[in-house]
């Protein structure tokens, strides 16, 4: 991608045509992708259950959450040298094969390839969550956590259907001979390779590198964001180079080395990226860890054959808490300020954590407090990711960013490997409470002064550091 002033106006689309274009790709694939990833959510503690027991079910279900976790910093690092198309590609891709060894898994019975496949198919999830970036590189400041919240809120129409297509997945592969259980499974690797093949044709020109380039050029504000009429040639995607590649090798403000050292130092010494990180990885430990022991508690109060329904229900319930009201958390985001969305957030996990702990085996009230645990995720999601973004320069945003996913994950795995031992050794109520307690580091965090920038202001993610 070369920036030309002397092109004609026609030959130049601005930066808000190409956010636009971008926002709506990325909210289509959302609903494909989030299809996938959910299909597997909804069902994989059950497949761990039946092939090796309740106590590893959470473990088995978990190591899709590492998966993501893990495969975060290949895909930022690539991402880095070559923008977020091939990183997103990629990373839908390795979730497909992750499915296609799950459906073996079933097969056979084999319970180490089902940990494998199960940790391939968090490529899907990486993929989700990393599209939330991408929504952000060109977007105006004062529409930041508007504009992610769109691309979160895109994966509602997918992610809701998707537990109650389990059930009509799983009779139908059946027929077809394979186990239960295993049909969901081959339904998210074609979803993904489907995902990966409409991102890579149509995400051209790729966001970050045009934030990059803009960045880069001494006759631009150093933030893409506030750019809206700033105009940009590409290259002809059909020549097979991704737009901007061409200046990538440039010079290192076009394609900056990134370690997760490097990326640690920028969050440590940025107060709000430490808020931010920290209200992703805690709202992600405690939503995993209520929610995927929430279908094994299900299934104690229901026949195997009423028990994928219900469990259908619940989560779709929770799905939608978690994304339906994004656009809304958005909004709270850039009106009322990120860090007071991340104490709601917080106050959310909480109430979740109360109503379903003590829901004993109601089945209504579990489904109460899921909604609120998704309401909760929301909020530390959103706002957390959009203070993250804009509190480090533009250069190492994928860098940190992989290094936000990668933490996390593992708060998340780690959350999901301990929740089946605690439900078997002391059972469901423990496990909220525990839960309930992991917010608490959050809510002393969040309630820490914090230097802030409005908005409208542009952010080059140089923000005063806190003096300690």
């Amino acid at each position: 991608m070369t920036v030309e002033q002397s092109a004609p106006p026609r030959d130049r689309p601005d930066v808000a045509v190409v956010q636009r274009r971008t926002v709506r790709l990325l909210a289509g694939t959302q609903v494909l992708g989030g299809t996938g990833v959910t299909i597997g959510v909804a069902v994989g503690a059950l497949l761990a259950a039946d092939l090796a027991g309740t106590a590893v079910a959470g473990l088995a279900q978990s190591a899709g959450v590492v998966g993501a976790a893990l495969l975060a910093v290949p895909v930022t690092r690539l991402m880095t040298g070559y923008g977020r198309r091939p990183g997103l590609v990629l990373a839908y891709l390795v979730g497909a094969a992750g499915g296609v060894l799950t459906v073996l898994a079933a097969v056979t019975g084999w319970v180490p390839l089902l940990f494998l496949g199960m940790l391939l198919f968090g490529g899907g999830s990486a993929a989700n969550l990393q599209a939330r970036y991408a929504a952000v590189d060109l977007a105006e400041p004062a529409r930041r956590g508007r504009q992610l919240s769109v691309v979160v809120w895109a994966t509602t129409v997918g992610a809701v259907a998707a537990p109650n297509l389990a059930a009509l997945a799983d009779g139908l592969t059946t027929g077809w001979g394979l186990p239960r259980l295993a049909g969901p499974f081959a339904f998210s690797a074609v979803a993904f390779v489907a995902t990966a093949g409409v991102l890579l044709i149509f995400l051209r020109p790729d966001p970050l590198l045009t934030a990059r380039r803009l960045t880069a050029d001494p006759g631009v504000t150093t933030d893409p964001g506030a750019v809206n009429t700033r105009s940009v040639t590409t290259t002809d995607p059909g020549a097979g180079a991704d737009p901007g590649v061409a200046g990538a090798g440039a010079g290192p403000a076009t394609r900056p080395a990134g370690s997760l050292r490097a990326a640690w130092a920028q969050v440590r010494r940025r107060p709000a990226a430490r808020l931010g990180v920290a209200a992703v990885a805690v709202g992600h430990l405690v939503m995993v860890a209520v929610m995927v022991m929430t279908p094994v508690r299900l299934h104690e109060a229901h026949h195997d054959g009423d028990v994928l329904p219900v469990v259908g229900l619940v989560l779709s319930l929770h799905i939608a808490g978690m994304y339906a009201f994004a656009p809304l958390v958005g909004w709270l985001t850039d009106r009322l300020g990120r860090r007071a969305v991340v104490l709601g957030g917080a106050g959310l996990l909480l109430a979740a954590c109360a109503v379903a702990g003590t829901a004993g085996h109601d089945t209504p009230r579990l489904a109460a407090g899921l909604v609120l645990l998704g309401l909760g995720w929301s909020a530390t999601m959103v706002a957390g990711s959009t203070l993250l973004s804009e509190s480090v320069p533009v250069p190492v945003r994928p860098t940190v960013q992989g290094l936000a996913d990668l933490i996390m994950g593992l708060a998340g795995a780690g959350a999901g490997a301990a929740s089946g031992f605690v439900v078997q050794t002391a059972g469901y109520p423990v496990l909220t409470l525990l839960a309930a307690v992991a917010v608490g580091p959050l809510v002393a965090l969040a309630l820490r002064p914090v230097p802030s920038r409005g908005p409208g202001r542009g952010d080059t993610g140089d923000v005063p550091d806190e003096k300690e």
